[in-house]
């Protein structure tokens, strides 16, 4: 039990970790050029962004742990941590290219691909947990969100 609390505290981490720097191209436009932008009825406060992601990314830090506690050995277990390494190599990626570099069309195709690379992962942490991959739900339907409104901004713009 001792170790399933440490794999997860670490992935926790690790994951806040990763949201905190891509944060820093997302404040860097949050004020000035994602303010300018004309955006959809349905384009939420934008408070609501970092209560939301730190809770998802929170959620997807103990879905990690989950599945690493089942033991790093096993091909299953790797083959859905690397997933999920990748997945949240794009979610960051996403954030720079959207905020950092301020092309919506590039970030929409970079939030396809964390989509397909979110249903993989899932797939896989229900291989080695099922709690894991339910854990990576509401993720997965905030990206999707995200992509509409990725969408739409690109299309108002």
């Amino acid at each position: 039990m001792k170790k399933k609390a440490t794999y997860i505290s670490f992935a926790v981490i690790v994951c806040l970790l990763i949201g905190f720097l891509s944060g820093f191209a997302t404040q860097s436009s949050v004020d000035t050029w994602y303010a300018g932008l004309n955006k959809p009825g349905f384009n939420p406060p934008n408070w609501i962004f970092a209560p939301v992601w730190t809770f998802l990314y929170i959620t997807m830090g103990i879905a990690a742990g989950l599945v690493w506690a089942k033991g790093f050995y096993h091909i299953w277990v790797k083959t859905a941590l690397y997933y999920f390494g990748f997945q949240l190599l794009f979610n960051a990626m996403w954030s720079i290219v959207f905020f950092g570099l301020r092309e919506p069309f590039w970030a929409l195709l970079v939030i396809l691909i964390l989509i397909i690379l979110i249903l993989a992962t899932i797939k896989w942490f229900k291989i080695v947990s099922k709690p894991a991959a339910y854990l990576l739900l509401p993720y997965l339907l905030w990206v999707c969100f995200a992509m509409v409104l990725n969408f739409n901004i690109w299309i108002l713009n």
